[in-house]
């Protein structure tokens, strides 16, 4: 039998506590606090991330049922959920924003040679937007429409493993190009975008960068073609071409010329013209990472259904944003914990097994196996046969 640490504390083992803490001292976490401390705070919302609670009662329920439990997984302060929910108001969520991009750090490299299957050794990412609607009399600093508030997780997602490198949490009224403003270009990586990112203006600032993109061009664009490329239309190519924007802005906001890639997708019998700035990679590689721009949408589905992000514990901006940080920093800690111990499970796999046996004195590793432990023939050198 494992009589060693409770399963949460194995997962939470897997924690930088010491770059945690230099996050709460850098926004002054601790000012005025007595007990419940902000890793006090940050182990139970992401104990409510795993068992999947729904409510501030249902976690205080839960952990009071274990209290006998909780000093040994690492929870020192006492479980109430005014204390909890006045936590989430008030503490800074930029201390848990930082602490969730220190995990991204660890987890990028574990993730770096995953193979996307295309003939590509450049960093890929994925950029687009999902809203999480809200009622606008409880959540009115998240203005959408005149009936309706929501916050919006604009997101920039590696597809190297799935792990979002870049998050930006704003109301529902920031339009998806604008984040674009605030996001640093990494030279040589490619970012498959959508048409509602198009505006040459920002797309010639990432050429400038040294990046490339991948982005779906509108049924209006206006150009002109410089030049035909010879394709193989067998795999639904229809032409490649360089180009010269002739609009009257666009022809000023970007320059330079521009490779128009026509494609036919036999499967869903759509034809898609996409806009690129490299000219190096074949046509179909360019239509093979525009497919692989759905990763991002499979991934704002997947933590929406399985990570507490649609219903909150607390009302205030702070909340919400806290519960969305640390909620992504358990999803990417699971992540963590998955190329750690060379799993072939996958995150959802994970995530039901830890929500049943939080509480359980098993070995990780073997939890999340299904092995068993092999006993050593040694141990029973003087164990008797009962049939001889």
């Amino acid at each position: 039998m494992f009589n060693g640490q409770f399963v949460f504390s194995q997962v939470m083992h897997h924690l930088p506590l010491h770059t945690f803490r230099r996050c709460v001292r850098h926004y002054d976490g601790h000012h005025k606090i007595q007990s419940f401390t902000c890793l006090d705070q940050y182990l139970v919302m992401a104990f409510a991330q795993l068992t999947y609670r729904e409510s501030l009662r249902g976690i205080e329920a839960c952990l009071r049922a274990h209290q006998d439990k909780l000093y040994h997984l690492g929870i020192r302060g006492g479980i109430a959920r005014n204390t909890l929910a006045n936590a989430n108001k008030v503490r800074d969520w930029r201390i848990y924003a930082d602490f969730a991009q220190s995990l991204i750090r660890i987890a990028r490299p574990l993730y770096a040679e995953e193979d996307l299957g295309l003939d590509l050794d450049n960093t890929v990412y994925a950029l687009d937007a999902s809203t999480i609607d809200l009622c606008l009399s409880v959540f009115p600093w998240a203005l959408f429409r005149s009936t309706k508030s929501a916050v919006k997780l604009h997101t920039l997602l590696d597809l190297r493993g799935n792990i979002p490198t870049f998050i930006h949490i704003s109301d529902g009224k920031l339009h998806d190009v604008n984040v674009l403003d605030i996001l640093l270009p990494e030279a040589g990586a490619f970012y498959l975008m959508d048409r509602g990112y198009v505006d040459f203006e920002r797309l010639f600032t990432l050429h400038t960068a040294g990046a490339f993109f991948v982005i779906r061009a509108k049924s209006n664009i206006q150009y002109r073609r410089r030049y035909s490329h010879p394709v193989d239309k067998s795999n639904g190519v229809r032409c490649d071409q360089s180009i010269m924007l002739t609009g009257v802005n666009t022809a000023t906001d970007y320059p330079q010329p521009l490779r128009r890639i026509k494609y036919h997708d036999e499967q869903t019998g759509k034809t898609f013209n996409f806009l690129t700035n490299n000219f190096a990679i074949p046509a179909q590689t360019v239509a093979e990472l525009y497919r692989y721009r759905w990763q991002v949408e499979l991934f704002f589905k997947w933590i929406k259904q399985h990570l507490r992000i649609k219903s909150f514990f607390g009302t205030s901006e702070n909340a919400v944003k806290t519960q969305i940080w640390i909620a992504i920093s358990v999803y990417v800690l699971v992540a963590i914990i998955k190329k750690r111990l060379d799993l072939k499970a996958d995150l959802y796999t994970i995530l039901q097994i830890l929500s049943l046996a939080l509480f359980e004195k098993t070995s990780l590793i073997q939890l999340l196996t299904q092995g068993h432990y092999i006993m050593d023939d040694g141990d029973m050198s003087k164990q008797l046969n009962l049939f001889d």
